[in-house]
């Protein structure tokens, strides 16, 4: 059976997984010889990555777990 108070922290549950999770925005994208890249800026610092790292930064993963090095601005 279900409750509205099961329901209520369900939601709740939700939004606290939402917020802690880090945001991930694309500054630049290039493709370049059949290849996707993209700067992403994650927490105040800048990483180039490919479509498979970008997807595991959405999916929650931090840049220390994957081993990313910040961006150097040329």
């Amino acid at each position: 059976m279900f409750s509205p108070v099961i329901g209520q922290n369900a939601k709740r549950a939700a939004v606290r997984k939402a917020l802690d999770q880090h945001k991930v925005y694309i500054t630049a994208q290039s493709f370049s010889a059949g290849q996707y890249s993209a700067r992403v800026l994650v927490d105040g610092e800048a990483y180039w990555v490919d479509e498979f790292r970008l997807a595991q930064l959405r999916q929650g993963l931090t840049p220390a777990e994957l081993e990313l090095t910040p961006a150097t601005d040329d």
